[in-house]
């Protein structure tokens, strides 16, 4: 694994330890049967930690499968849920790569799936809905509405789903998505943050067409911001037909160690410093105010919303693309002077995802560069190792996690 950061040996503040009687509890279960199975959970509501811990292995429902979890991955969404985001119990985790071990389904169906290396769409639909069936057209006027909105669903490791830290899973065969025999597992874990990346241009928030694509600024340099800058900084090439012609997107962030990590998605790095001008009446340095035509905010934090209002132009577009557990007053005014349109932007398209993780060459596929996410990848854990991996996830110079589930 390449190392981008460190763990220390301190244990993180962003939530409480398990108390020692779930820790001495845990090893008179490890010789339970095969009906139980290896998991990292939130044992009960309000519960603000999780533990290592023995759970009912799950069994697929129709039209479901049950997956062999090999890698997850560990998401800045699970450390919020770990402060008490969502209200949810159960085993954590939504980033995955694994294999299919058993259907519940037809023989065209076990044939299809069976033995097959997967990721998923996290979104579960009731089926039965007026969303899930597109009963009234909507995903033709909102892309992929019936993916991720069922009013009923559950998501996997966030809202009543079990998750993907464990020896198995389930999910329903429409949201399996098979995996190319050459990306390797560490790579495979990435589909599901970059396919939240890819779910930008799904959403068709960015004009390239006309006579000037849409200038573009990107806050913040945490792994969400990054996946982003990897993406945006290929669609511009991809779409520009002149891009030399005209400003790529910008990425701005604290870290320049970090911003280096994507210099060859082709976006301009910047240190957040260099837009902000605390004696303006805005706080934003004249050379940036109002200045982008959209702006994504994957800071997670308010000031970092704040900030992106004053980036972007009257009646321009800003993006949410992260969710901060922590409350704080908000200011509509910036909003309504200047007209500002807010979009939300959450699940993407895994299939997006892994056609782009599946990149080997520079100058296959119209040009884009291999996207090389190994790199964010600062340590591997076993899943018996999975509160350790936790902690090393919440400190500040840690990239990307992964906890290794099980062997192929």
């Amino acid at each position: 694994t390449i190392s981008t950061g460190s763990c220390s040996t301190f244990p993180s503040p962003c939530f409480s330890k398990a108390p020692t009687y779930y820790q001495t509890s845990m090893m008179s279960e490890q010789n339970m049967s095969n009906e139980t199975m290896l998991a990292f959970a939130i044992p009960n509501p309000g519960d603000t930690f999780g533990r290592v811990m023995r759970v009912k292995k799950p069994a697929p429902e129709k039209d479901h499968a049950l997956i062999r979890v090999l890698r997850a991955g560990v998401c800045n969404t699970d450390i919020e849920i770990l402060q008490g985001y969502m209200g949810f119990h159960g085993v954590l985790g939504h980033e995955f790569v694994g294999i299919v071990e058993k259907v519940n389904g037809n023989e065209t169906q076990q044939q299809e799936w069976l033995g097959k290396r997967v990721c998923g769409d996290i979104n579960v639909g009731c089926a039965e809905c007026s969303i899930c069936t597109n009963a009234h057209h909507l995903d033709e006027k909102c892309s992929q509405m019936s993916r991720n909105h069922c009013p009923n669903r559950s998501v996997l490791g966030i809202l009543k789903r079990n998750g993907a830290m464990a020896e198995y899973l389930t999910l329903p065969l429409s949201n399996l998505h098979v995996v190319d025999d050459h990306i390797s597992d560490e790579v495979a874990v990435f589909a599901e943050p970059l396919a939240a990346a890819c779910r930008i241009p799904e959403q068709g928030l960015i004009q390239y067409e006309g006579g000037r694509p849409d200038r573009v600024a990107i806050l913040g340099d945490g792994k969400l911001g990054l996946m982003i800058a990897e993406v945006l900084g290929r669609e511009h090439f991809a779409r520009v037909s002149d891009s030399d012609k005209h400003p790529v997107p910008v990425l701005f962030g604290k870290h320049e160690q970090k911003l280096r990590l994507v210099k060859a998605s082709g976006v301009d790095c910047r240190l957040v410093s260099e837009c902000i001008d605390k004696s303006s009446f805005n706080g934003v340095a004249s050379a940036h105010a109002g200045k982008y035509d959209v702006v994504v905010d994957a800071t997670g934090s308010p000031a970092g919303l704040t900030l992106a209002a004053g980036l972007c132009r009257p009646m321009g577009t800003l993006i949410l693309k992260s969710s901060c557990a922590a409350g704080e007053k908000f200011n509509a005014a910036p909003f309504v002077i200047d007209e500002i349109t807010v979009v939300g932007s959450r699940c993407g398209p895994i299939d997006k995802a892994l056609e782009l993780l599946a990149i080997k060459e520079t100058g296959a596929d119209g040009g884009r560069h291999p996207l090389h996410v190994e790199k964010y990848i600062t340590k591997a854990f076993l899943l018996s190792e999975a509160e350790e991996a936790i902690e090393c996830a919440a400190e500040k110079s840690t990239m990307k996690i992964q906890i290794i589930c099980s062997e192929k």
